[in-house]
This record gives structure tokens, sequence and C-alpha cells, in this order.
């Protein structure tokens, strides 16, 4: 498995995405300014100006003709991904932790910190209203009462919400009434990403408890648990195999020198249903932030504390590979 590397961003790489087709990659960091790339070669493609303050979160519709970011600088904005001119810009009070574009495309969802005396909210924008985005009157606003949002993925066709928050709670939304259906807590810690598999009957949890675990989507119901050493920052799912990939490591500020000899930051592949880890793969100098499996199954990315991205395909005795039971 010999990755690919890419270097376009400054500071640490807060989260990746690729579209639906599998041949673009998206990237968020610190610095700015969000990225897109070939996920074929590593080519980057353009960059989204606008920005002043850390990127925390990206997504791409589904046909690959616009982008939606949240940043530090209390803004969200929606992008032409051809053009990379900015379409529409939302002001809010604080900074954007999640956002998305729902599985029609239509509806945007972002979710604010609990910070400088202001709540956190959950607030939805209908992209087909353009009034809606002029004059900042969300679709409609979800006061999130006690613990704050630190990721959030749109569920169930444009009807639900999930949101993992900071003392481990997983919530599910109603976006019709804008009220929680149901809430879970299955972590102890914060649950830091949130993603789906394939045909979306399942979603997967990364917590800084150490654990990644696998959930019903409909019901919420745990249904396996991945287990590390360390903080799990970013958990994704194969769309043609039964595995999962975790990644994370120590928290920044307690990274040592050695910690790259002694496997704190390997991304790790566990088999889906026996929980058993089966791979590493080495390569950052720093925690992994974020995961992706490309859509295709034959790859996957992760970026790093370090700044970079890395593509790594698969070797083809992966896909001989069959745990033994």
């Amino acid at each position: 498995m010999k990755p690919l590397m890419l270097h376009g961003h400054e500071r640490s790489v807060t989260q990746i995405k690729y579209n639906r087709e599998g041949d673009l990659l998206f990237s968020c960091s610190k610095d700015t300014e969000p990225n897109v790339w070939w996920s074929l070669n590593g080519e980057r493609l353009g960059t989204f100006k606008g920005h002043t303050g850390a990127c925390w979160c990206i997504d791409v519709k589904w046909d690959t003709s616009s982008v939606i970011t949240g940043s530090a600088d209390n803004t969200v904005r929606v992008w032409d991904c051809k053009t990379g001119a900015c379409l529409h810009k939302v002001d809010v009070n604080t900074a954007v932790r999640s956002c998305g574009f729902s599985y029609s495309g239509n509806l945007i969802m972002y979710s604010t910190d609990k910070t400088m005396g202001k709540e956190c909210t959950i607030n939805l924008y209908d992209l087909r209203d353009a009034a809606q985005m002029k004059n900042n009157e969300p679709l409609l606003t979800m006061l999130v009462s006690g613990s704050k949002v630190t990721s959030a993925i749109w569920a169930s066709m444009d009807e639900t919400i999930v949101s993992g928050h900071e003392n481990g709670d997983v919530c599910k939304w109603d976006i019709k009434t804008g009220s929680i259906v149901k809430t879970v807590r299955e972590h102890s810690k914060n649950v830091v990403d949130l993603q789906m598999n394939e045909d979306q009957s399942m979603f997967i949890t990364a917590s800084k408890d150490n654990h990644a675990k696998l959930f019903d989507l409909a019901t919420l119901d745990l249904l396996k648990s991945y287990k590390t050493e360390r903080p799990v920052n970013s958990a994704s799912i194969s769309p043609i195999k039964p595995h999962v990939v975790l990644g994370g490591g120590q928290e920044a500020m307690d990274v040592t020198t050695t910690s790259t000899r002694h496997g704190k930051f390997d991304a790790r592949l566990y088999h889906m249903v026996f929980e058993e880890e089966f791979a590493r793969v080495k390569g950052h100098f720093g925690p992994i932030n974020s995961l992706a499996f490309n859509p295709d199954g034959k790859s996957y990315s992760s970026g790093g504390e370090d700044g970079y991205i890395r593509v790594n395909t698969f070797d083809p005795h992966y896909f001989e590979f069959e745990f033994e039971f």
C-alpha cells in the first residue's frame, strides 16, 4: 500500500469528504482555505477562498455542484464547486461545528457552538428559497439544551438528523417537529465524528473515550463496539467489505517525538462483525482527525494534525482476504 501524500494545508486537517462518484476529495483545515483534489492522482484542483477563521466542517452535494463549509469565523458558506465562487453566506453568533447537505440537496443544516453566552443550535435552510439565505431567516432552528453538538449528519431521507454531543449522547431529531425523537448514551466522552454506511441503515461514531460504536440508524440500537487504547477522532465504514477504519491518537498537546514509533497515530482496520483488529497503517506524524472510505471501496483517505492528507489504495490481496471464523 503506497499512499499519495497531499500537502495543500498549512495547518491541521479537520475534515475530509469524497463526492458520490469518489473522483474528488474535499478537505478543510484550520488554515481557513478548503481544498478540492483529484483522488486518483492527488492533484489539487482548487481552493475556496473567503473564510477568515479555522474551517471545522465540509460537505459536498450529491451531484457535486455545490460545497458547504462551516468556520470559526462565525459563517456558513455555500460554494459553486466548478468556479469556487461563494453562492451563499450565513452569519451566525458563534463558531460552526458541523454542516451538511440533505439527501436531496435541497436543504442544508449546521450546528453552532455553545460559547460567549450563546446557546447551541441546529439550523436548517431551504436552498430553493433565496430569501432565507439572504435575510438569514432559517427554515427551522432547534435549540440544543444541555450538552453542545460536536458532530451531526443528515439521516432518513431528509426527515431526521443525528447529532453527537460533548457528553457522549447521540440524539435523533425530527425536522418536522424540531424535537428529539430518541437519545442514547453509549459513550462516556465527546462524540467527535458520525458517518453512515453505504445504504444508510447504520452509522458509526468516534469518541474521545477510546471507542467507536456501530448503531442502527432507525432505532439507535447499539450493534457493535470497537475499542482502542487511544482517543478515536474519526471512523468510516467500507462500502464493499465488512470492515471499518478507525483513526485518532493522543491530543495534539500531549504528542511527543516517540509517538510515531509507538504506533499511536496508526489507522486501524477492524472487522465490522467480529470487532477484531486485523491491520494497521502507519504514516501520519500526528493524530488522525478525519477518515473517509472512497465510495468504490478500493481506497481510503486520512487527514491528520500534521496537515497532510494520505490517500491509501489497497493492494490486491486485501480484496482476497477473508476473516477466518
